[in-house]
């Protein structure tokens, strides 16, 4: 007979008679659980045995509960932790702070148990859902990523994280943030934009261009967005050759050959619309076209040619 593993739970309270009363409770529903005093001590625990669930009291001397949670979800290896606040305050700023500091549920003292244990299995249950569909999405090779609005990292799949680590050394690290751009552009973000933003890095000769894809929230202030790697490095060379154009000029023809306009260019190249339009007219010549169809329909020809 397979023995179904029991839930673990972190039960973090300044006070020993709660501490005391909920490790009752706990165990009396076969929860095992782990107690901190303090939020030192709390994220000292989580680092040597992680739980399935953390219980917070948000008002503790020193390290209170809600700068203590927003150390936990800073480490994105514990940022997947579902935080339960449990505090006598019911003001609705500190059922704010406490949802902004990263926690997924709020409940006032003096506290029952059985409704603790509800809550407890439905974000036990929310989190296992979860987790099975990153487990899902890191099989299927995916290159996507979440964050919160402020570009912290929270989880990447592998191919995402080999990625964006290919352009930055750091990434991975607990407080990582994406670059001041894509921070700017999730701010824009509404559950009804789609539009991608282009991230490039590196030199001219290692220019890695990425285009970042939002896919929705999935949660509170977490954004799904989908990575793709933009292979312009060698179809602007290919451009560039095929059609004798300059480096530039080979760069405005392969966004023209995307469907981009003039100012979607120039946005991506930081170029005036007017500097696009002067090159077009360059790469008109040169191609011997006289228009963006005609010149897009020929370069996506000259790649197809190199593709095959």
């Amino acid at each position: 007979m397979m023995i179904k593993p029991r839930n673990i739970a972190l039960i973090v309270d300044d006070a020993p008679a709660t501490l005391n009363f909920l490790s009752d409770a706990l165990e009396d529903a076969n929860i095992t659980t782990l107690v901190a005093k303090d939020g030192p001590t709390a994220l000292g625990l989580v680092a040597e045995i992680t739980p399935d669930i953390v219980l917070m009291d948000a008002v503790m001397p020193g390290m209170d509960g809600f700068e203590t949670c927003r150390r936990l979800k800073a480490d994105k290896n514990f940022a997947h932790l579902p935080v339960i606040f449990m505090t006598a305050l019911s003001q609705t700023e500190h059922i704010v702070k406490a949802l902004n500091a990263g926690g997924v549920d709020y409940i006032t003292k003096p506290i029952e148990p059985e409704e603790l244990l509800a809550r407890i299995h439905v974000h036990l249950a929310n989190a296992r859902l979860t987790q099975s569909a990153r487990v899902a999405l890191d099989a299927s090779g995916r290159y996507l990523l979440a964050c919160d609005h402020v570009g912290h990292v929270l989880w990447s799949t592998p191919q995402a994280t080999k990625l964006v680590s290919s352009v930055f050394t750091d990434f991975g690290a607990p407080n990582f943030t994406l670059p001041a751009q894509i921070q700017a552009w999730l701010t824009e973000l509404s559950g009804s934009k789609s539009e991608a933003m282009i991230l490039q890095a590196g030199s001219e000769q290692t220019r890695r261009r990425i285009e970042i894809l939002p896919m929705g929230r999935i949660g509170p202030d977490e954004f799904l967005l989908r990575l793709t790697e933009m292979g312009l490095a060698s179809d602007e060379l290919q451009l560039q050759q095929h059609f004798s154009l300059t480096a530039r000029e080979a760069q405005v023809l392969l966004w023209v050959s995307r469907g981009k306009s003039n100012r979607d260019i120039g946005d991506i190249l930081s170029l005036s619309p007017r500097t696009v339009n002067k090159h077009l007219e360059q790469i008109f010549i040169k191609m011997g076209v006289e228009n963006r169809t005609a010149a897009a329909v020929l370069s996506a020809q000259a790649l197809q040619q190199q593709r095959d």
